[in-house]
């Protein structure tokens, strides 16, 4: 049984639904329960309690590790998740990091820093995997790009970031969880090279066959929009705007390429897809 933590949000949803198209045995954890999960085994539980982490490991013989998106206490769910894995005696720990997890800048990279930490001392067989920006990232602007024909985004257009298709990082993952010969790896999964923020508007313009501008959005205007979130969520994101603004976030998709066998989807194929 292989137990996927976070399974209720993008990432966990895909690699669940991977793990089951190859007729493996997943028990995706869910914080309430919902549908969706046809072929896994669900458990509902809350993520910071101890009890509920000896529950859901029972069985298990291999964990997907997910702390949901921003979440101020990964930390401490890092702890119990390995805690627990070391009871139970896990024998293979995949955890869901973060590309360059090293920058302290950005307060949720570096607590992925602090968990990777704990799984290296942890005495239990791992894989680490540092995904890129997820090109899904797009999604929840489609409408405005097609229909206005703006990509709006708070960081400037010279900004380059390497992307990532979601599916390809949940094929990734089930590859891993299938293969000792990943254990012991920390990979990075970019699934693109370094890409300008115009390139993407230019990308968009090409396969929408509509003209498509950037647009950087200010962080006052930003916040306005987004104000709903929670105080660390907002200044988590700040913090990562203004990294992205002076630093960007690239990667390389040599390692994905190996790892999927095939050369991972590009932007391209990504817009072509929606």
């Amino acid at each position: 049984m292989i137990l996927v933590t976070g399974a209720g949000g993008k990432t966990g949803r895909a690699v669940v639904a991977n793990l089951v198209s190859r007729n493996l045995p997943v028990r995706a954890w869910l914080r309430q329960p919902f549908i969706g999960f046809d072929g896994a085994d669900i458990f509902v539980g809350d993520l910071e309690n101890e009890a509920d982490w000896a529950i859901a490991m029972q069985g298990v013989e291999k964990v997907y590790f997910i702390c949901p998106n921003l979440h101020p206490n990964e930390t401490l769910i890092g702890k119990l998740a390995l805690t627990a894995a070391r009871r139970a005696k896990i024998k293979h720990f995949v955890y869901h990091s973060v590309l360059h997890p090293q920058t302290h800048e950005m307060p949720h990279h570096w607590n992925k820093l602090r968990v990777e930490e704990m799984v290296f001392v942890s005495g239990i067989p791992f894989t680490i995997l540092q995904p890129a920006t997820y090109m899904q990232n797009l999604l929840p602007q489609w409408s405005a790009i097609k229909q206005r024909g703006f990509l709006r985004l708070p960081y400037p257009a010279r900004t380059k970031l390497s992307f990532v298709d979601l599916q390809d990082v949940a094929e990734a993952a089930a590859i891993v969880l299938s293969d000792e010969t990943y254990v012991g790896a920390t990979l990075e999964l970019a699934g693109t090279s370094a890409l300008s923020q115009s390139r993407v508007a230019e990308l968009l313009t090409a396969e929408l066959n509509r003209p498509v501008f950037f647009e950087e959005v200010s962080l006052v205007d930003w916040v306005e929009e987004n104000s709903k979130l929670s105080v660390y969520e907002r200044d988590t994101l700040l913090a990562m705007f203004g990294y992205y603004a002076n630093y960007g976030l690239v990667g390389n998709p040599a390692v994905l390429g190996m790892i999927l066998d095939r050369t991972p989807h590009d932007l391209t194929d990504f817009i072509q897809s929606q």
